[in-house]
């Protein structure tokens, strides 16, 4: 006899309770997401999931961990419910992948919940497959199941289903003509729909089923440690860090914080611009150096001196990153404000906090995964905030708000962010420019406000955001009835008119004067008849 498998009767209701409730998400997924076109609907399928693995998987919320997840998981549902954006999907995953693995897996640090969340994304596809033949080992099965079996339990109910369906609909005119008025899709949209569900059952089942995955670092807790650097060598290779970064720091106070004339041929946004970014690198290098080279423990993190030249230096790393913050904030300060120059921002506030937990670290002898789960929570912070925040809207509120030169304003950048620029272009409407610009900010405001109506009026692309933008828009426009100029030939990116194209060439027409009269000797009459040799000279 073939081996079985006995199963518990509460665990094939709680397999039976999955399926049923992946099923309802794969339904739920194809009349929400077919023709989506980026609206809030993905927030509410991301609060029916996650409400849906707390009923099935009811282990998640028995620890504290466990419980943490699923309360992000939810808020990061209500960004996406609020205003749907990659970021806040991706986040989501991280979130309710961390709620379905903890029942399996001590939480560690974050280095090694990447790894395994990144295998719980690998093993996905394979899942669904891997459960049915589970299926076939079943009490009363057999361990496995051949491709006439599987043939068999599919073929036999639906196509005898169909027949007595057919036959039925032949005898009988009134179910006839129900079904004569069923119009099956295409080839195209159904695959459209078999992928969109195949695709959906993928994300979904594997955090129903996890695999656990176990990681070699899970049995070895000691890592292996670099050997340790002389305390001499430490102690000179630190003073001369430090001596080199007080001369770039001197610079930069002299220069930068204080505002000292800048030598001839340097501007000040040349001194922000080139050094805004290498000194992120700088900070970086120096902060791995004090990862690798002051290990807990070692030799030369024991000693006071090397320990006073290391807080001298991350002190320094800490003022050349402020100082890298204020270039940005003088180059924003010239020219405008972009997502980009908030992003780097956000990424230099992230490295001091990264240099700032490494000296605690070292201060306090911490572990290696507590500066790691520490800056985890850090990023998480500043990521999330960024999923929430419309940071398209924030550059183009505050480009509007500090406007000096309205000359210099680039409205390609403001018509590129969409309907988040719509509110900031509506108060460019009224703001002291010239007559130009207010024509190109009436234009550019119309067509946002437009597409802005024409989203929301899609259930699949209305969003919570768009719509309280698009109230606060109409309440501005409200007694604004100025239309923007004629332009016959269209608009460039920032509102100006289109130049007229070039006229072809001149074709020149022919001439109907006379000829003038031929002076000189006398042709032949007839000009066909050859010339004779005294004739021709």
């Amino acid at each position: 006899m073939p081996p079985t498998i006995a199963v518990p009767a509460n665990a094939r209701f709680a397999f039976v309770a999955k399926v049923g409730a992946c099923v309802g998400l794969l339904a739920m997924s194809d009349a929400l997401f077919y023709g989506y076109a980026g609206g809030s609907v993905i927030g509410l399928f991301a609060l029916a999931w996650v409400i849906a693995l707390v009923l099935v998987r009811p282990v998640v919320r028995r620890s504290l961990g466990g419980r943490a997840a699923i309360i992000a998981a939810l808020l990061l549902a209500l960004a996406l419910a609020y205003a749907p954006d990659l970021l806040g999907v991706v986040l989501f995953f991280l979130a309710l992948g961390t709620a379905a693995l903890l029942p399996r897996h001590r939480f560690d640090h974050a280095g090694l919940w990447a790894i395994r969340l990144a295998a719980l994304g690998v093993k996905a596809p394979i899942g669904p497959a891997s459960d049915l033949r589970r299926i076939g080992k079943l009490p009363g099965r057999s361990s496995r199941w051949s491709a006439n079996e599987i043939a068999l339990q599919l073929g036999l109910p639906l196509i005898g289903g169909g027949l007595f369906l057919a036959l039925f609909a032949h005898a009988n005119p009134v179910l006839g003509s129900a079904l004569g008025t069923i119009r099956m899709p295409g080839l195209g949209p159904m695959f459209a729909h078999m992928l969109l569900i195949g695709a959906t059952l993928t994300f979904v089942w594997p955090t129903f089923r996890p695999r656990a995955t176990r990681l070699s670092s899970e049995r070895e807790p000691i890592p292996a440690r670099l050997p340790d650097l002389r305390i001499t060598t430490m102690v000179l290779t630190l003073t001369v860090f430090n001596a080199i970064f007080a001369v770039e720091n001197a610079l930069d106070i002299v220069f930068l914080w204080s505002g000292a004339t800048l030598p001839d041929g340097v501007t000040l946004a040349d001194y922000a611009h080139r050094g805004a970014y290498t000194l992120i690198a700088t900070a970086l290098l120096a902060g791995l150096f004090v990862l690798i080279a002051l290990q807990p423990g070692s030799a030369a993190a024991k000693n006071r001196t090397v320990r006073m030249l290391v807080l001298l230096w991350i002190g320094q790393n800490v003022f050349l990153v402020a100082s890298s913050v204020l270039r940005v904030l003088d180059y924003i300060d010239v020219y405008s404000l972009t997502v980009l120059r908030i992003a780097a921002l956000m990424w230099m506030a992230l490295v001091a906090t990264g240099l700032v937990l490494i000296c605690w670290r070292l201060m306090t002898r911490r572990s290696a995964a507590w500066l790691i789960n520490a800056n985890a929570i850090a990023a998480a912070i500043v990521l999330t905030a960024s999923s929430i925040v419309d940071l398209g809207a924030v550059a183009a509120q505050w480009n509007v708000a500090h406007l000096r030169d309205p000359a210099r304003l680039d409205l390609c950048y403001l018509s590129r962010q969409g309907s988040a620029a719509l509110i900031p272009l509506i108060e460019l409407r009224d703001a002291p420019v010239s007559a130009a610009i207010r024509d190109r900010a009436i234009y550019l405001s119309d067509r946002e406000y437009r597409d802005l109506a024409l989203q929301q009026a899609d259930w699949r692309g209305w969003t919570w955001r768009g719509a309280r933008r698009l109230e606060d828009a109409e309440a501005m426009l409200d007694d604004d009835t100025r239309q923007p100029r004629p332009a016959p030939h269209g608009r460039l990116c920032d509102g100006r008119l289109r130049p007229p194209p070039p006229l072809p060439p001149a074709i020149k027409a022919p001439s109907t004067e006379t000829p003038p009269a031929q002076t000189g000797p006398t042709s032949s009459p007839d000009a066909s008849t050859p010339l004779t040799p005294e004739q021709n000279p």
